[in-house]
């Protein structure tokens, strides 16, 4: 799939599934931009892809702060010239059901997943609108489509949030050029997740909600958003893709 030479800007691209992103873009010859408020980490994860022979550019950011976005985006359109590619991936999960979260909590979970969501998407629209085209994905979930009974609340509020914040962008900004897609990943196999399933019983719950009985590789998310971030889906705009084995299909 064609994504040579586009320049892609991930967030929470400092590792999980915004690194496993950018190695499967970089391997097909993007220009990886990674945000991402850990400034160590991203520097470790640039040299790792140095170490595979792939390239990226770190860039430390609070993903909250409008000011940091603009400072970023100005310092990639120094370096590169233009932005393609936004990839909103970056969020949070305070693991809490609602009647236990606090109001704080709440705010905090719609401010860095919906937040960041939203200032990316100000501040790279301008650019796209510029250079008359680009593309918009943002990391939703199997929770911004359905209820999902083992998942805490605000999380559920904010995907549901950003898969229809994506269709009114796509809706407005089509014209423009400017594509806008959300993608909608199940449990992904990840340390974390690998530790949590050594409980029997939660092991039952995650797989058996799966009917291709397995659950999500960060490589499955990946690939979907290369197709989504090429240019053979140049006609594809606010979709909401799930990634899920088959979980929102009951």
């Amino acid at each position: 799939m064609n994504v040579q030479d586009k320049v892609i800007v991930i967030t929470g691209g400092a590792g999980g599934l915004g690194s496993v992103m950018g190695k499967t873009l970089s391997k097909e010859g993007a220009k990886v931009c990674l945000l991402d408020i850990d400034e160590e980490r991203g520097q470790k994860t640039v040299e790792e892809f140095a170490s595979e022979g792939l390239s990226a550019t770190f860039y430390q950011i609070d993903l909250t702060s409008e000011e940091d976005w603009q400072s970023v985006a100005k310092k990639i359109l120094e370096k590169h010239g233009r932005i393609d590619v936004l990839i909103n991936n970056a969020g949070i999960n305070i693991r809490k059901p609602v009647e236990e979260m606090s109001f704080e909590e709440w705010n905090t979970m719609m401010r860095v997943n919906t937040g960041s969501t939203f200032l990316g998407t100000k501040t790279v629209l301008p650019v796209m609108k510029e250079q008359k085209g680009g593309a918009i994905i943002n990391t939703s979930s199997v929770c911004g489509l359905i209820g999902h009974k083992y998942t805490p609340e605000a999380y559920t509020a904010a995907k549901g949030a950003i898969t229809l914040f994506t269709k009114a962008i796509a809706s407005r900004y089509g014209s423009f050029n400017i594509r806008c897609n959300s993608i909608h990943p199940s449990t992904v196999m990840t340390p974390l997740v690998e530790k949590m399933l050594q409980d029997p019983q939660r092991a039952a719950e995650r797989l058996g909600e799966v009917p291709l009985g397995r659950l999500a590789t960060a490589e499955d998310v990946a690939q979907a958003v290369l197709y989504l971030c090429s240019e053979e889906a140049s006609f594809i705009n606010g979709i909401s893709m799930p990634i899920d084995g088959g979980v929102t299909c009951y």
